[in-house]
């Protein structure tokens, strides 16, 4: 599957050999204070720890994995969507239900750019994902913006409650959007 061009943003699945992308946007302790309390993750833990951890749910023909997003026309890298099963990393894993996320470099916050490639990506989700019911997608609960995309890109609010996660568990709010056909 590929994610065609928005109007200011240019779409690739991201791989182990964009370990120093990643690493560089999570060295921000901004860009981590809703995900780590503002720890940043080094190249080293982005080796060992996130590549392995994509690996394990990327797959190309779907659209699942960390969609980079590069600014046009330059194709300068600004952060990424995630796409994956909702639950993915528990016994509830559901493939009917992906879940998206975001991670973006403070250059490009405020600017719509998270929506936009949220809104691109979910559009090619679709169709090749024939039996996707919904969409959906977590945040701490103080993080606004976050909040503020999941609402722009139709979700509505499900529940708050704890999301496990063998990097750590922490509260959050749950958003979803049903699929329409």
């Amino acid at each position: 599957m590929q994610v065609k061009d928005s109007k200011r943003l240019h779409y690739r699945l991201l791989t182990a050999a964009d370990a120093q992308l990643l690493a560089d946007l999570d060295s921000d302790p901004e860009v981590m204070k809703f995900i780590t309390g503002g720890k940043t993750n080094s190249l080293e833990e982005v080796k060992t720890v996130y590549i392995p951890r994509l690996s394990t749910f990327t797959e190309e023909s779907k659209g699942w994995g960390l969609w980079g997003c590069f600014e046009l026309p330059d194709k300068h890298f600004l952060g990424w969507i995630l796409v994956r099963p909702a639950h993915f990393f528990s016994e509830q894993r559901n493939d009917r239900d992906l879940e998206l996320g975001w991670r973006f470099k403070q250059i490009s916050w405020g600017k719509g750019l998270a929506t936009e490639a949220a809104q691109q990506v979910m559009s090619e989700l679709v169709s090749a994902n024939p039996d996707l019911t919904h969409f959906s997608a977590i945040a701490d609960e103080g993080n606004t913006g976050s909040i503020n995309i999941m609402k722009k890109l139709g979700m509505s609010f499900v529940k708050k409650g704890l999301h496990n996660d063998i990097l750590g568990d922490m509260e959050v709010v749950y958003y979803e959007k049903p699929v329409s056909k």
